[in-house]
């Protein structure tokens, strides 16, 4: 035989071999009663959301409509069987009723047995699983408790008088400030997560590439190729990633938020500094003294709060210090990102809609006024109604796209409709979020913000298993309090001193950057009140 036809025969097996293996389980849902997306290799049915030629946000709305009328169907994200919950009450039964069997989230970062401390993502809570999560849940939970939520609202009120005077500075010649908003917001978002979970005091608005700023901007980078190569290595070759200690973030971020928590609890060991931030909590929960509260009820927070739920477990364990860096981490993103991009979507809102603004502002006022002078309380935040519309509004119309859960164990899923099948170990399930809260049986024209929505008349009529800002079940975001406590402190302040505007610049309707996670760029204007 012709060497190059050997040379030929061989690669064609190779590639025949490789194409089998990365299709082997594409003919699993013709095995089950229910519709299911065209699969592709390596991407599975996400090829378009992979290769950024569709937001996160839309692609999940897609896929829900296409099956409108359906409670269940089957896709392929990247190797992984997902089927896909589009029905609210199922959706309630799998995360909270029957939530023995989803106690996971997907392992997307590596496992938990894995204590190499340069791998710290497979740490932190949102990818730990079975009972190491149950464990960091119980000890993380008591701070974020409503005297937990006080304590650090102090700091926020703090650093937030600071920053508006700087504001204020910037304004003061032309009367107003424009700008990419959320980079505005996000230079915010870092300095209060800098105060509330690294105790350091950064002033990123007028220090524009100090290192706390820049790292962390590099770190949560989602875009950069290298953080889509980490994450499908992942998804592919998740113990080849493990052996050689490949996280999602590089090294060199890790070693720097390391260091910085590990000086700062040194410091503070050697000072006896006690101050009201996750650092200090989290010194606690080293130490095993941070009693587990759990709240099966909250206080009246508004609409858009989520209840802590049970999950069975009142100890709480000591941690170690890659952990307590990974938990830090873990703030650090949801701060940066998760808060940045909840004030610029509400504050896209207010200047596309200024009836809503005005009416914000007239209850700001009112507020402000009856304090003669005296700060903002966490209580008197909690109390604003309207404040809380536009909150529960701007999570309903801007939600995280999805969220999963990962079945550990067969479950036989009964729709109620005749339609009865098993899920079984291995798989994953999603639930889309963004195309349930633009479903107009749940929410009537779901295209207008409309925060009357949540009045105290309409809201009795909302779908709760239909709104799902924080997700649902005992995985739920833990930091939630935290996250409408920032949003809501920071934006009342900024409406006290400017009116938001939209410019020639300002992209209506606002859209979603294309790809897997998503980002948002807006330019709107800050107007300076008289």
């Amino acid at each position: 035989m012709d060497v190059n036809v050997l040379y030929l025969a061989i690669v064609l097996a190779l590639f025949w071999r490789i194409y089998r293996w990365l299709t082997k389980d594409h003919g699993y849902f013709h095995d089950k009663p229910i519709p299911s997306l065209a699969a592709v290799p390596v991407f599975g049915s996400t090829s378009a959301l992979m290769l950024k030629r569709i937001s996160a946000n839309d692609f999940v709305k897609q896929i829900y409509d296409k099956f409108a009328g359906v409670k269940v169907f089957g896709m392929f994200d990247t190797n992984y069987r997902i089927f896909v919950i589009r029905d609210p009450e199922l959706i309630k039964q799998i995360s909270v009723k029957d939530f023995e069997f989803f106690i996971d989230r997907r392992p997307m970062f590596g496992v938990n047995n894995n204590d190499n401390p340069n791998m710290l993502f497979n740490k932190v809570l949102f990818s730990l699983r079975g009972q190491k999560w149950r464990d960091m849940r119980a000890t993380l939970s008591p701070a974020f408790t409503g005297s937990k939520m006080r304590a650090m609202f102090e700091l926020i009120t703090q650093y937030n008088s600071g920053m508006i005077s700087v504001l204020r500075s910037k304004a003061a010649d032309t009367g107003f400030i424009d700008g990419e908003i959320k980079d505005l917001f996000s230079r915010i978002s870092t300095d209060i997560i800098a105060s509330c979970a690294f105790g350091l005091q950064v002033n990123s608005i007028e220090d524009t590439k100090n290192d706390f700023y820049t790292m962390g901007t590099s770190m949560v980078s989602f875009f950069r190729t290298s953080i889509i190569i980490r994450v499908m290595g992942f998804a592919f070759f998740p113990k080849l990633m493990e052996k050689f200690g490949i996280d999602v973030v590089e090294r060199k971020q890790i070693h720097f938020f390391s260091k910085i928590i590990k000086d700062a609890m040194q410091n503070r060991e050697a000072h006896g500094i006690v101050r009201p931030d996750m650092v200090h909590l989290l010194m606690m929960a080293k130490k095993g003294i941070l009693k587990h509260q759990q709240e099966k009820t909250t206080e009246n927070e508004g609409f858009a709060t989520v209840q802590e739920s049970d999950f069975g477990t009142t100890h709480s364990k000591p941690l170690t210090d890659p952990e307590i860096t990974a938990q830090c981490l873990l703030f650090f993103f949801a701060g940066f990102e998760g808060i940045s991009s909840g004030l610029t979507f509400m504050a896209y809102e207010l200047a596309v809609n200024p009836d809503v603004q005005e009416k914000l502002f007239e209850e700001i006022t009112e507020i402000n006024n009856q304090l003669e002078g005296q700060p903002l309380t966490y209580d008197i935040l909690q109390s604003m109604r309207y404040f809380d519309m536009v909150m529960s509004e701007t999570l309903r119309k801007w939600p995280n796209p999805m969220v999963d859960r990962y079945c550990v164990k067969d479950y036989t899923l009964d729709t109620g409709d005749g339609l009865k099948f098993t899920i079984d170990q291995g798989t994953a399930v999603w639930f889309p979020i963004h195309g349930i809260h633009f479903d107009p049986k749940y929410f009537p024209n779901p295209d207008k913000f409309d925060p009357e929505r949540f009045n105290e008349t309409n809201r009795g009529n909302i779908n709760m298993a239909a709104y799902l800002p924080f997700g649902v079940g005992p995985r739920n975001c833990i930091g939630s309090r935290l996250a409408l406590m920032e949003i809501k402190a920071i934006m009342y302040q900024l409406l006290l001193n400017f009116r938001i505007e939209p410019t020639e610049q300002t992209r209506i309707p606002m859209k979603l950057a294309n790809g897997l996670f998503p980002n948002v760029r807006q330019h709107l204007r800050l107007k300076l009140r008289n």
